[in-house]
């Protein structure tokens, strides 16, 4: 089983990266489900340090997009470039051609440029004037994004949302923390200090691992009743949609392998339904504006509370 991967894997983060071991498992977590991730968060809390050292980490290919508001479909996906010695139109890949992609500040740009990823997070392929080209394997997308930030941004479509596997919420580091990443800042420290940990075909092992894991019919019922608590409440105007559903599936699948175990339990399925349903989940308007509901996290909460697993 991968019991070994994860405390690996965020020792070896933690070189670099300090007081993050909870984000960076939910990473592993979910690039091992085959997912995607929007990292939330104010700038300087270690996003973009934490999606580079994961990358180094794993051995995998990475690539950065600073998203902007001038940025236009072809700076991400690539396209078509007339060769002088053939005298044909060649395609030139683009930067989502790796296998960790960073859409570092992606609410910085207009929908239509950020609807360019929407293919490749949902089919792994990418497709420029009618010519389609499979993605690399592993492909992970990770955005930024600033909650805080209303000049200048463009709110990420529902559609687009859905297609984010995991929100992982980034705050303010404790005192202790702090203390260490200033002691750690007067001495050298960069992304050298991160190297590879997997062994030769260790990933695709890890993969297959993943979709070995057993699920059964009480599990099966538990996930969408949670859904279906999410779609009847007046207080919400969009629940979680049957995407959502097998994304925490697999998620589920992931930590329960992680775990060192063969199957899903119920505590697999509530650890991750914040992280998997709340940015998926919009609440109504005059609701919000009563104070009937405290944000998507807390509903979820409440959700959970309300819906019992099965035993």
């Amino acid at each position: 089983m991968l019991d070994d991967l994860r405390p690996r894997v965020l020792s070896e983060i933690g070189n670099v990266v300090v007081g993050r071991e909870e984000e960076a498992s939910l990473l592993l977590t979910c690039l091992l489900a085959r997912g995607h991730v929007l990292l939330e968060g104010v700038p300087g809390v270690s996003k973009t340090l934490l999606a580079r050292a994961f990358s180094n980490c794993l051995g995998l290919k990475f690539s950065r997009i600073q998203f902007t508001p001038d940025m236009l479909p072809l700076d991400i996906l690539g396209g078509f470039v007339f060769n002088m010695k053939t005298r044909e139109f060649d395609f030139k890949e683009g930067p989502v051609f790796t296998n960790i992609l960073l859409a570092d500040e992606i609410n910085r740009t207009a929908p239509k440029v950020q609807s360019a990823l929407l293919e490749a997070m949902q089919e792994v392929q990418v497709t420029v004037e009618g010519h389609t080209s499979a993605l690399p394997h592993p492909f992970m997308v990770i955005a930024t994004q600033n909650p805080a930030e209303f000049e200048g941004v463009y709110p990420l479509p529902e559609n687009e949302k859905d297609r984010f596997t995991m929100r992982i919420p980034f705050g303010y580091p404790s005192h202790a923390v702090e203390f260490e990443i200033l002691k750690r800042n007067l001495a050298d420290m960069d992304l050298s200090l991160v190297r590879p940990i997997l062994r030769s075909g260790e990933l695709e092992e890890a993969f297959k691992i993943v979709d070995a894991v057993k699920v059964s019919d009480d599990i099966l019922h538990y996930i969408p009743r949670i859904a279906e608590k999410t779609r009847s409440d007046n207080r919400i105007s969009l629940g979680a949609s049957p995407r959502a559903l097998v994304q925490l599936l697999q998620v589920s699948r992931a930590n329960a392998a992680l775990d060192g175990r063969e199957f899903v339990t119920p505590d697999d399925v509530k650890k991750l339904a914040k992280v998997s349903l709340s940015h998926r989940i919009r609440l109504d308007r005059s609701a919000a504006l009563k104070g009937l509901v405290q944000g998507t996290d807390a509903f979820v909460d409440q959700v959970l509370d309300v819906v019992k697993p099965p035993r």
